[in-house]
């Protein structure tokens, strides 16, 4: 059973242009105590303030612009669900531009995610993350880090070892889904200027050289997608580097964590 309540304090994007971004409420969320009305932040808010800067800057530069993100919060959890009331109220206490709550049992939260049209799934559950992928929708796992991230610039980070994976036989859905997310952003992205842009698009490539890397950056031009920020690793650890970067998410073509 999916539930889906619209939020009538914002305004609806256009659903043939938008970029459907669905996040876990409880990664959003932490409820308090069962007479507490306001829900305390979790590590996705900065996340979704960073989505909603770009929507911002977006109209600024063109008040008709519909390329716009358009935000769907996902709650599977019981007790959330008999609140839910409180997840809407906490949306609107903190000005977030949610346009969607969708209420559901575990078991079916994919369902609502491919209702709703979803591009990217973001959930601090692997699980979550890797039954959805298996569906053929775009996942990536949120960490703790996401917390620590920044609000005004949204930071996405692609994987160029998967990028540059041989396309033998068909593509899986979850690879072409990557695909289409990624061009869309990249379309977004050259909306914006070289400095000032309230996204950043980063290349990290784990392994090999900066043959390696170059590919990558080939394969993502070829997609649309031209990155702000490029690194070769060769084989050293992500960690700190990533800790440096702060991305809120990493992109595949499968599903990862942003753990080094």
């Amino acid at each position: 059973m999916v539930s889906t309540v619209q939020n009538t304090d914002v305004k609806q994007k256009d659903a043939d242009r938008a970029m459907v971004v669905a996040v876990m409420s409880r990664a959003v969320f932490e409820p308090g105590a069962d007479d507490d009305e306001m829900y305390k932040v979790g590590p996705a808010f900065p996340l979704l303030q960073a989505l909603q800067r770009v929507n911002e800057r977006l109209l600024e530069e063109n008040p008709a612009e519909s390329l716009l993100f358009d935000v769907v919060l996902i709650t599977t959890d019981r007790k959330q669900q008999q609140q839910s009331s409180h997840i809407i109220s906490s949306t609107r206490h903190y000005g977030l531009d949610v346009s969607r709550f969708c209420f559901s049992s575990e078991e079916d939260f994919v369902e609502s995610l491919l209702k709703n049209n979803v591009l990217l799934f973001l959930s601090t559950d692997q699980n979550e993350v890797s039954q959805a992928s298996q569906k053929g929708v775009l996942s990536a796992l949120l960490g703790l880090q996401t917390a620590s991230c920044p609000s005004e610039q949204l930071r996405v980070l692609f994987c160029g070892d998967a990028i540059i994976q041989p396309d033998t036989g068909p593509k899986p859905a979850s690879r072409q889904a990557a695909q289409s997310f990624s061009a869309q952003l990249g379309e977004m992205r050259r909306r914006f200027g070289v400095f000032d842009s309230p996204l950043n698009i980063v290349l990290v490539t784990s392994h090999g050289g900066r043959e390696s890397c170059g590919t990558a950056l080939q394969t993502l031009r070829s997609r649309g997608v031209s990155v702000d920020e490029a690194y070769c690793l060769a084989g050293a650890p992500r960690g700190p580097i990533l800790s440096l970067l702060s991305p809120h998410f990493l992109l595949t073509d499968g599903f990862s964590s942003l753990e080094g």
